[in-house]
């Protein structure tokens, strides 16, 4: 800090015409210059010797220090793996109660509407249906409208004539046709029966989220698999997380993650959904990383898929300054449910990219990058003098 010091005392030297240094006595100086040298050195000081984040960032405990602040851990290959395995581990759900290899039929349900009709016995169709069928106008029929048909109440019974009261719910159509042949067989030798469900009521899923058209979706004989419902609400929004879709089955959240199903081998499509089921897509804006500090463009970055490392989320942000960052001091902070936690990486190190390649980022995580000591100096120096740092360099410099 010699040359600090020798502002206040010997004063500076400017080239003259003859191109001798003709020196600057102090009396020539202003009279703020000496205590500016003086602060000047005390900050340098102050920076080089423990130039602080300005975060509360620590290695461990010690004095002076808040016993509030978060230690550091450094990033290196063991808590890579370590943090690959819990990530693994709380990832690991048991969806066996979703997945169906072989979907069973369609069985009937409450609220269903079935045609039922008697080969050469018209008079035993629904009452009114045969001429509902003949007089239907498909431009004037309201969507709502219910169809002809026997409807299952709620029960799981239909009124039909000769038979009386049938219990029909939880049979598949060929059950249920082979109940009612067996007991016209009684009225009507050799009864031909064509039974088909004509409205499927009974069954519903809902889709929510960032897909095209949010709704219930009603089951029917086509497997309502996850796969299908997604494709009947007209697909994925371009924002949808793929890696993040819920399915609520009851007091069970299931969470589904199609990249990890499709690297792991298993078939989206037997995924199989059940009455009363919510599907939730959740969007990747809820699943953003934040990077401040030192780099060149600090912004929110949007996931893919649920997979972010920290170099990707560094080269996305244009990298670390070279003109203030502090390659030794790049932090994650991530917030669990017990504690915060703060990892560091020293991008100086060999190897340091590989290991920020391997580092997954989390949803919600912070990644900075602390200043540099020199940049730190400058900074606490223009906050205490405000242009004093220009106006002493244009005094040594002015003819």
């Amino acid at each position: 800090m010699a040359w600090l010091s020798s502002v206040a005392i010997k004063g500076f030297a400017r080239p003259s015409s003859s191109g001798r240094g003709v020196p600057i006595v102090a009396a020539q100086l202003p009279s703020w210059l000496p205590l500016l040298a003086l602060a000047l050195a005390s900050a340098l000081a102050l920076a080089l010797g423990g130039c602080t984040t300005g975060v509360g960032f620590r290695e461990g405990p010690g004095p002076g220090r808040s016993a509030s602040a978060p230690s550091t851990e450094l990033i290196t290959e063991n808590l890579i793996d370590a943090e690959r395995a819990a990530s693994e581990s709380a990832a690991r759900q048991d969806l066996s109660p979703l997945i169906v290899a072989q979907p069973p039929p369609y069985t009937i349900g409450r609220g269903d509407i079935l045609s039922i009709v008697v080969w050469d016995h018209p008079e035993l169709a629904a009452s009114g249906m045969a001429a509902a069928a003949a007089n239907i106008d498909t431009a004037t029929v309201q969507p709502y409208a219910t169809p002809p048909g026997f409807v299952v109440d709620h029960q799981g019974r239909i009124q039909f004539p000769l038979i009386g009261l049938l219990m029909l719910a939880r049979l598949t159509e060929e059950q249920a046709r082979a109940l009612i042949t067996q007991k016209l067989a009684r009225y009507i030798a050799r009864p031909n029966i064509t039974l088909r469900v004509q409205a499927y009521r009974s069954r519903r899923v809902y889709v929510d989220g960032e897909v095209r058209t949010p709704g219930l979706q009603a089951i029917d004989d086509i497997p309502m698999t996850l796969v299908e419902a997604l494709n009947r609400a007209g697909g994925m929004q371009p924002n949808a997380d793929q890696s993040r879709i819920v399915v609520e089955r009851g007091n069970t959240r299931y969470s589904v993650n199609l990249r990890e199903l499709v690297l792991k081998g298993v078939n989206p499509g037997t995924i199989l959904l059940a009455h009363g089921d919510v599907v939730r897509v959740h969007s990747r804006d809820e699943s953003k990383v934040f990077v401040s500090g030192e780099v060149i463009t600090p912004r929110a970055l949007t996931m893919h898929n649920g997979r972010l490392t920290l170099n990707e989320a560094l080269g996305e942000t244009g990298g670390i300054s070279p003109l203030s960052g502090d390659a030794r001091q790049v932090y994650v902070v991530r917030k669990t449910l017990d504690r915060t936690r703060v990892f560091r990486l020293d991008a100086r190190d060999s190897g340091a990219l590989a290991m920020a390649e391997s580092f997954e980022l989390r949803p919600k995580d912070v990644v900075y990058v602390a200043a540099s000591a020199l940049a730190s100096w400058n900074r606490h120096l223009s906050l205490l003098f405000p242009g004093a740092l220009t106006s002493a360099v244009g005094v040594t410099t002015r003819p």
